[in-house]
């Protein structure tokens, strides 16, 4: 029994590193185009999205019971070790795909882990091919073109309903829109993807004996959960927002406007029924559908085709590496302790590799003619609340005598 405590005491420390990752992975989701056309500073946008992530955690518990009682059969013989490989093997694909840049699904991570995990140790009968099915693939495929489509439309109908008026007088207006659309797609973030983490250890907890079957999370899991998710988010995830931000299509605001909203309705609407949706599949193809909407607008197919493939590869890939991880974690103590080992040393390897060429805040920026313009009421209120880290203001130059170049800042690469 002391045994199977430790064990689970692990298995929930792990899950808890997992949520983490998936807050910084999934920071662009909400504030990739707020960012990228100056709407908030990256520090204030990164800090707003992490309150909202927490506050969301706490508004349904739909989700969670999806991961926890409705992918894995919890009465097939799961164990807390097939839980351990699974969170294995979605961190180390997190890890992989950030470092990449690519906005992957950390939520199909974790399904690709579970799964995987529990058709080595248990078998076939250990996963619900029907839930996984209607609640995992169907909407890993529509919820990207739903949400395209409707960004399509809505940044269509925006530019329609300014026609002849200048954009510059009404970008104001639209960041203001977009302060408003980021809350509430890091509010559905929360809503969805940091109880993916609750069921997971809600799950353990079952396999464990703690509680009942069929329970929902305990309070303390919902604040853990919570808490991790809104610190990883508060990190940032510097090189997917710049992927997100400037590498799939240029945004303007009344872009980056129509795009939040209509991912926010698509992950709320998801989450009210339990469906646990990629945020990332949504908040891309929205994206993509606002670069298409506006006249003139370019998607840059390229960025775009790279990570559809990493969608593809995601559940297979987490799934294969969850599956080494658990046959090797069936051996016994020893196996748990190497599978630990050897995910502390790859996440170690990719973190170190990141050194190389390391992304900020200051990456994912917009460029100077953008972030010049003034701030609206909105901006600055939340500007005063969460003010951006203090750096050395650059002096204001009285008046030049020779012109300098313009400095135009290289798009960095989207790996």
């Amino acid at each position: 029994m002391e045994h199977i405590t430790l064990l689970i005491g692990i298995v929930i420390v792990t899950a808890l590193v997992f949520d983490f990752t998936n807050g910084f992975h999934d920071t662009a989701n909400a504030m990739a185009t707020t960012i990228s056309t100056g709407a908030l500073r990256p520090k204030v946008a990164v800090a707003m999205s992490a309150v909202l992530n927490l506050v969301g955690a706490f508004l349904s518990v739909e989700v969670a019971k999806t991961i926890s009682g409705g992918i894995i059969d919890e009465s097939a013989g799961i164990r807390p070790e097939v839980i351990f490989a699974g969170l294995v093997g979605a961190i180390v694909w997190n890890l992989l795909t950030w470092l990449a840049g690519l906005p992957s699904s950390s939520s199909h991570a974790l399904f690709g882990g579970l799964i995987g995990a529990t058709l080595v140790s248990v078998g076939t009968h250990g996963v619900h091919g029907e839930a996984v099915v209607m609640k995992v693939l169907i909407p890993a495929v529509a919820a990207p073109i739903v949400a395209g489509v409707a960004a399509t439309l809505a940044t269509r109908l925006t530019y329609r309903l300014a026609r002849g008026r200048d954009e510059a007088d009404t970008a104001r207006g639209y960041r203001a829109g977009q302060i408003a659309s980021a809350a509430l797609v890091s509010l559905a973030h929360g809503t969805n993807d940091a109880q993916k983490t609750m069921g997971v250890i809600t799950l353990a907890l079952v396999t464990g004996g703690v509680v009942a079957p069929h329970s929902d999370p305990p309070l303390w899991v919902v604040v853990s959960a919570g808490l991790a998710i809104a610190l990883g988010t508060y990190l940032g995830g510097w090189r997917i927002i710049q992927t997100l931000g400037k590498g799939l299509t240029d945004i303007r605001p009344a872009q980056g406007f129509a795009a939040q909203t209509g991912a926010a309705t698509v992950i709320l609407a998801s989450s009210h029924i339990g469906f646990a949706l990629s945020t990332t599949q949504v908040c891309s193809g929205s994206i993509m559908g606002a670069g298409l909407g506006r006249k003139g607008g370019v998607v840059r197919w390229s960025t775009a085709g790279r990570m559809v493939i990493a969608w593809c590869l995601t559940l297979p890939a987490a799934g294969l590496v969850a599956g080494g991880a658990a046959l090797l974690a069936d051996q016994g103590d020893w196996g748990v302790a190497a599978v630990a080992v050897l995910g502390i040393a790859v996440s170690g390897a990719i973190w170190l590799a990141s050194r190389r060429k390391p992304v900020t805040g200051d990456d994912a920026a917009p460029s100077p003619a953008v972030a010049e313009e003034p701030a609206g009421v909105v901006t600055q209120a939340l500007q005063a609340v969460a003010p951006p880290p203090a750096a050395p203001a650059a002096p204001a130059a009285p008046s030049v005598t020779t012109p300098e170049p313009a400095v135009t800042p290289a798009v960095a690469a989207t790996s």
